[in-house]
Formats: C-alpha cells, sequence, structure tokens
C-alpha cells in the first residue's frame, strides 16, 4: 500500500512540474523535463520500495532467530527433563532389582532356616500319621494320583514333602479369574504345587492332610507368599489393573512364630496393597479367635483386601466379615445354582448379590465349567467367574521371574505352561 501511495505521489509531481515548464518554456522542453523527473522519482520509488523490503525482511529475521532461540531453549529443556526422567527410571528399576533380589536372599535364608525344622518336625510327626490321612484322589490329576498312590506309607509321604520343601520344590500355579458379562481377566488365585524328585506333582488335598499335623504349611505359605510378590511386582511393570489372590492357610493364620513375621514383611511391601488379595478358609476364619481377627484387621489397614474361600455356609455375619476387612467372597456355582437350599442363606440366590453388595463385598462364583451355568450366575448378577471354563491353573515358567511378556492388547500376561 505505501508503495502505491509513493508512486502516485511521484506522477502527480510529475505531472505538475510538466505543466508548469510547458505554461512558461514550451512542450518540448516540458516532455522531456517530465520525462526525466518521472524516472528519478520511478528510482526513488523503488528505491524506497528495496529499503522497505529490507526493512520487513529484517524483521521477519530477527522474529525467527527468536523463535529459532526460543526452540532451543524449550528443546534443552525437554532434553533436561528427559534425562531427569531417564535418570529417575534408571533408579526406579535398580531399586526394584535390588527389592527382588534382596526377596530372594531372604527367601533363601528362610528356606534355610526352616529346613531344620522342618527335618525335626517330619522325624517327630513320622509315626503320628495314618494312611486315610494321606490317601485322597481328586478329579483332572492324572499322574498325581498314581504317583501318590506309590507311596507305600504315610511317612513317605511326609518324606517327600521334607524333600520337596527343603530343596525348593514348591511350584507356583495361577487360575484366571474373569469379570462377568464381559468375562475380562481381572485376577489371578495363585494355589501351590509341591513337586517330587521324579517331577510328579503333589495336590493339596495329598500334602495339607500330612503338612497341616506336622506344622509345615507356614513354609508352603511363605514359599507361596514370596512367589506371588515377585509376579506381582512383574505384573506392575505394564499394568496395575489386575491382581493375585494368595491363600494363606488356617494353620499359618495361626502359627505365632511365623504370621508376626508374615504381618512385618506385608508393612515393608504395602506398596503392593491393591495388587496382592490374601485369601482364608471360612473355617480358618471362624476359628480365628481374638489374636487372628487382630492380625486380619491389621494387614485390611494396611490396605491389603481379603478374601473368604471353601465356603460350606452362607450364614455370615457380613457386617463382622466387612470389619475384618473381606471385600470379597467366593462361593461354589453349584451352590448358587442349586437354590442355595441347606445353605442357610438369610436370602435367596437371586438376592445374594444384593445382600453382599449392602456390605461392599464382591461376589465370585468358583468351579464354573460350563456355558450352561453361567448363563444361570448373568441371573443372579455374579461380579466374578474362576473354573476351567475360563482356564485351568498353569505352572509359572521360571522365565516369569525375570521378564514378562505383553498380550496383543497391551495388558502384561504371565507365560504360563499347562499344569501336568
Amino acid at each position: 500500500m505505501t508503495k502505491v501511495l509513493v508512486t502516485l505521489t511521484c506522477l502527480f509531481a510529475c505531472a505538475t512540474l510538466g505543466a508548469a515548464l510547458a505554461l512558461f518554456t514550451g512542450w518540448p522542453l516540458a516532455i522531456v523535463s517530465g520525462a526525466l523527473a518521472f524516472l528519478f522519482t520511478q528510482h526513488m520509488s523503488a528505491t524506497y520500495a528495496r529499503g522497505s523490503d529490507r526493512r520487513k525482511t529484517a524483521r521477519d529475521i530477527g522474529q525467527l532467530r527468536k523463535l529459532t532461540m526460543e526452540f532451543d531453549q524449550q528443546l534443552a529443556a525437554t532434553s533436561r527433563r528427559m534425562d531427569e526422567i531417564s535418570g529417575q527410571v534408571e533408579a526406579r528399576s535398580d531399586a526394584q532389582g535390588r527389592k527382588i533380589v534382596a526377596e530372594l536372599q531372604v527367601l533363601e535364608s528362610l528356606m534355610r532356616e526352616f529346613a531344620g525344622k522342618i527335618s525335626r518336625t517330619a522325624r517327630a510327626q513320622q509315626g503320628e500319621i495314618t494312611p486315610a490321612s494321606v490317601m485322597q484322589t481328586g478329579r483332572r490329576q492324572g499322574p498325581t494320583s498314581a504317583y501318590v498312590a506309590s507311596i507305600g506309607a504315610p511317612s513317605d509321604m511326609l518324606e517327600t514333602i521334607r524333600a520337596s520343601l527343603e530343596e525348593n520344590r514348591v511350584d507356583l500355579y495361577l487360575q484366571p479369574i474373569v469379570s462377568l458379562p464381559q468375562r475380562k481377566l481381572r485376577y489371578y488365585e495363585a494355589l501351590s504345587r509341591l513337586r517330587a524328585e521324579d517331577g510328579s506333582v503333589i495336590m493339596p488335598a495329598q500334602y495339607i492332610k500330612v503338612a497341616a499335623p506336622a506344622g509345615l504349611m507356614s513354609v508352603v505359605d511363605n514359599l507361596l507368599l514370596f512367589r506371588c510378590v515377585q509376579v506381582v511386582r512383574r505384573l506392575t511393570v505394564k499394568t496395575r489393573e489386575i491382581g493375585i489372590f494368595c491363600n494363606i492357610s488356617g494353620d499359618t493364620l495361626a502359627d505365632a512364630e511365623f504370621f508376626p513375621q508374615f504381618l512385618d514383611y506385608m508393612q515393608a511391601n504395602r506398596d503392593l496393597a491393591g495388587q496382592i488379595i490374601f485369601e482364608f478358609s471360612q473355617s480358618a476364619v471362624l476359628k480365628a479367635g481374638p489374636q487372628g481377627e487382630k492380625n486380619l484387621r491389621f494387614l485390611s489397614d494396611l490396605g491389603f483386601a481379603l478374601s473368604m474361600d471353601h465356603v460350606e455356609t452362607l450364614g455370615l455375619d457380613f457386617l463382622r466379615l466387612k470389619a475384618l476387612g473381606f471385600s470379597h467372597i467366593k462361593v461354589h456355582a453349584a451352590m448358587l445354582t442349586g437354590g442355595m437350599e441347606g445353605a442357610h442363606a438369610a436370602v435367596a440366590a437371586e438376592d445374594f448379590k444384593k445382600l453382599l453388595s449392602r456390605h461392599g463385598v464382591n461376589l465370585i462364583a468358583e468351579r464354573v465349567e460350563d456355558e450352561k451355568t453361567v448363563v444361570q450366575l448373568l441371573d443372579f448378577s455374579v461380579d466374578y467367574a474362576q473354573g476351567f471354563l475360563f482356564g485351568e491353573p498353569r505352572a509359572v515358567r521360571d522365565e516369569a521371574q525375570r521378564a514378562p511378556e505383553t498380550a496383543a492388547g497391551g495388558a502384561a500376561v504371565l507365560p504360563l505352561r499347562k499344569a501336568s
């Protein structure tokens, strides 16, 4: 716009000069003078325009330099922030690695400590176990039952248990627990299996009846707990949406030597609250006594959720359970779908979930093995389900202690292998 105005002004000046010269000197000289004046004004206009362009270019270059300096500053700040974050991640990874190594060292130390106790207790109990307390078979046990049947005496079973514990042949198995109706993986239940020297698996139904009277269940629970902690720490690297149900026996809950150490350990690892749910049988809770209930409340106060399984009767004081910290209850699917007759429930099956909801307790149906059962459970508004339909217990491979795998959807899953 400025250039146009300058040009028009020059033209007006030339026209005025030409008219004046024509009036006083004649037209030929006026035309030459006007042409020279026009060329001069054009030159002046071009000079002014170039100066204006140079000034505009200089302003643009100055603005670009300013933006470049700001970008360099932001880039440097981002680089420093990335270095800080990288350092924090490395520090956390190192701390996590040191923590896992420390846990393994504690586990090894405890195993040596328990080894002497196991040997002394096993020898003392060898003469007190009857064959009826050992021999028991279960569904889908396969070679396990054959192995147990091959043990000639209860003392042989106790010796096998002792050797399995001393040599750390305790395997961690995980079984999925899914939400209904989405069937989305929400939890795993951790189960322990002993492994004999020949590789045969000894199921809980076989070893508990021998290990419990011998005072060895706290050893099994201790190993299971350490494995659960390691698995949870690996899971939380990728997601904190999946939790682990960790079973604790009634014998361990009543163990005055072990349980205080257990509480101290969980207090030091309370960052895992929300990922570990401790599970106790109904009989263990009912027989807990004042000290046992105090221990349960202590766990709950640390932030750990509690679950009840092996439920035989639904005539429970749910207010008391909630006060103890229980937020989950597992009920056999057959108990719910069978009309709950004989379960001593205060309400019908279709109203049972409403009763639990009033006390903030989730309902998990276990031993779900067919689609017909799922349809019935949906009518009862069951929160979660567990059973062979959704996945059998599978052993965690050794490499799960080192690095988790990632599913296609991005959620961390554990490398599992089928149960023997």
